[in-house]
């Protein structure tokens, strides 16, 4: 019983600020007056509400105007979600785009090794050898491999620029 009482006692204190009211009105000098007790009888009052707390509105976040946060007022779930599903698409589409120039970063290191490696192939001299149409091993001579090096160094220096 005794919890009981406090507990009503305690929710008294808290709902009687909550239940205050505010009073404008303007005084016989011309002022404006705000008070929460009711002004005399003879002046004329405005019952005033207080505002809600303000939330942080989503253009403000992105550098937005204030007054492009207010022309667009509250965003329905539906349109949330579909600035969300916006945002996500972005995102997908941005980290495609990145991973596909890292695989042709990656693809065009990779073609420079082979080329460089066939350059230093051909630099070391000895034998040089390929297989012709036919499957069968033809060796080269000094004419043969210098056109040989010619090319690879042709492609090499296409595949490092």
């Amino acid at each position: 019983m005794k919890r009981i009482s406090v507990a009503i006692a305690l929710a008294l204190c808290v709902a009687l600020p909550a239940s205050a009211q505010m009073y404008k009105w303007v005084d016989s000098n011309g002022k404006v007056q705000y008070s929460d007790k009711p002004p005399p009888s003879n002046i004329k009052t405005e019952k005033l509400r207080a505002p809600p707390p303000a939330a942080p509105a989503a253009g403000d976040a992105k550098g937005g105007t204030p007054k492009d946060a207010a022309k667009a007022g509250p965003k329905t779930p539906a349109e949330q979600e579909q600035a969300f599903r916006k945002r996500q698409l972005e995102a997908s589409k941005a980290q495609e785009a990145d991973e596909k120039k890292q695989a042709q970063a990656r693809d065009k290191a990779e073609h420079c090794k082979r080329a460089t490696a066939a350059v230093n192939a051909l630099q070391l001299g000895g034998r040089q050898q390929r297989i012709d149409s036919k499957g069968e091993r033809v060796f080269l001579d000094e004419q043969q491999i210098s056109q040989e090096l010619a090319k690879a160094r042709q492609e090499a220096a296409a595949a490092c620029n």
